[in-house]
């Protein structure tokens, strides 16, 4: 998905990486960097070199020793600081691709689609970014209460996907959603049809449950990534860096 682009853009060396995302890695190193967290003996090292140079052979022979001891203390504090600076960076991106994930409507619940009306109009007039999954049923149908409830559980692990239900009879399409093929689950995205499951009940085992729905849509790339695991998932890989 994107995101995992995103986490392979704070995750991975920067070596290869496009010029415009080498630059924002190192104006966001120059500006994270804080005069305050610099130790006094460097501090001092910097004022040393920055003082007038004399034109005496012995105080040259000393600036030169000074100028080893920088680089010096650059080769072993440059490996912890650029860890330190690219945790920083990782933390920002994440919030960034939080807050796309968080743009846009959220529903977080199972709306009920009354008529074939209703339904044309959700799948016209959704934002095209919005993915929407229909679960077409009846009652008393085996393998549509626990859909049912299975989308319910998953509406509210993905509330940016809009999740509804419609009984087949309401659908005014009956002749084509015949009680032999139910339960059947549509998923539309910008308003074209980019997958159907007719029977989709007998891709499980004779008790389902949401999670083993949610693999099902995931192996076909039907979800995006769960908001909650992916702030989990760069949380552990910061911990694993310090």
């Amino acid at each position: 998905t994107p995101f995992n682009h995103t986490f392979s853009v704070c995750a991975v060396s920067f070596q290869g990486r496009p010029k415009g995302v080498i630059n924002d890695w190192r104006k966001f190193k120059l500006e994270s960097q804080d005069s305050d967290s610099i130790p006094p003996s460097k501090k001092e090292i910097l004022r040393q070199m920055s003082s007038p140079q004399s034109r005496n052979g012995k105080d040259s022979k000393e600036r030169v020793s000074r100028k080893m001891s920088i680089q010096e203390y650059e080769l072993i504090h440059k490996e912890k600081e650029d860890e330190n600076c690219l945790r920083k960076y990782r933390r920002q991106c994440m919030q960034d691709m939080h807050q796309k994930l968080s743009f846009g409507p959220r529903y977080g619940f199972v709306y009920e689609l009354e008529t074939g009306e209703q339904f044309l109009e959700t799948i016209e007039k959704e934002l095209k970014i919005t993915t929407i999954v229909v679960h077409i049923y009846e009652d008393g149908i085996k393998g549509c209460d626990a859909l049912n409830s299975s989308l319910t559980c998953l509406a509210a692990e993905y509330p940016i996907v809009k999740f509804c239900k419609i009984k087949a009879s309401n659908t005014g399409a009956g002749d084509r959603f015949s009680l032999d093929v139910l339960p059947t689950l549509l998923i539309y995205k910008g308003g074209e049809l980019i997958s159907n499951f007719i029977s989709v009940a007998e891709q499980f085992a004779e008790e389902f449950f949401a999670g083993d729905v949610e693999s099902f849509l995931n192996e076909y790339g039907l979800l995006p990534e769960r908001e909650v695991h992916a702030l989990e998932h760069t949380k552990i890989e910061e911990e694993d860096v310090e």
